[in-house]
């Protein structure tokens, strides 16, 4: 297996720090799929042990001016790598200014990601911080775990709103419960609600909008009025917000009543996949 890749343009090394940044707030550890055309960062918790899962995918030629990669075999022209988010955000964090980037497969002593940060001093002359991030390289038998989920087909599926003032109302609710109600209609509403003792909160978002598609298929049967319920953990969603830093261009909410909900997220050339289980 060999995997090396190479970023001189500012704009595309900033957009990479700010993906990675995102991973490493919505993911302890991840899976990294390496392809000729796609990187993929991976979370896979099974969703019916109530763990969520995400699905990342970037197209490799949106970021980088070189990248070259030979996968396992010809025919599993693939690399699959554990790695802890926090460390590949924090080795991008050195990487402001710098004048390149480039990213390797090597071998030191144990298998490592090598990060080498190209940086201009005072002199001009350049100086290269290198980091080395272990991995684990996943073995073949158990890629099959890791591949794109499946989406069941949502009862609603609504635009979000603008996700910093979801996060800021979301916020306020955790102080007063561990769980909380989404629910949205055809109609583009959307509702957050709490339900305690002695306290009922809900917050009203009105004329989101649903995707066309989403709403000629389930407009034969489903009555426009009628909400789509799931009843979530608080602190998964929380995470799910606390890790978007900057407003997607598409922001779409998929909601299967009492089982999970789906969030479809596109960030100019990222796009992200996140589902959150229902609380049994």
């Amino acid at each position: 297996m060999k995997f090396r890749a190479k970023i001189v343009d500012a704009a595309c090394l900033n957009h990479f720090t700010r993906v990675s940044n995102m991973i490493a707030k919505l993911a302890k550890t991840c899976t990294l799929r390496i392809s000729p055309d796609k990187l993929n960062f991976i979370l896979s918790d099974k969703l019916a042990n109530g763990g969520v899962s995400m699905w990342c995918e970037l197209e490799q030629e949106n970021f980088f001016s070189e990248f070259q990669m030979e996968g396992v075999s010809a025919e599993n022209n693939e690399i699959y790598l554990e790695l802890t988010s926090e460390n590949l955000s924090r080795a991008l964090k050195t990487a402001q200014n710098a004048r390149a980037l480039k990213i390797k497969l090597t071998n030191k002593h144990f298998p490592c990601l090598t990060v080498s940060v190209e940086l201009l001093s005072v002199s001009s002359s350049s100086r290269i911080v290198t980091h080395d991030i272990p991995i684990k390289v996943i073995p073949r038998k158990l890629w099959k775990d890791l591949q794109e989920p499946v989406v069941p087909h949502p009862d609603v599926s609504i635009y979000l709103p603008v996700l910093k003032t979801m996060k800021s109302v979301v916020e306020k609710m955790r102080n007063i419960s561990n769980h909380l109600v989404i629910e949205a209609n055809l109609n583009g509403d959307l509702n957050l609600k709490i339900e305690t003792e002695l306290v009922c909160v809900t917050t009203h978002f009105k004329d989101l909008g649903n995707p066309p598609l989403a709403s000629e298929n389930a407009s034969q049967d489903r009555n426009p009025e009628q909400m789509a319920e799931v009843h979530l953990d608080i602190r998964k969603l929380l995470q799910f917000l606390v890790g978007q830093q900057v407003n997607p261009t598409k922001a779409l909410c998929n909601i299967v009543s009492n089982k999970m909900v789906h969030f479809d997220l596109l960030h100019e050339d990222v796009s992200l996949q996140y589902f959150i289980p229902a609380l049994s």
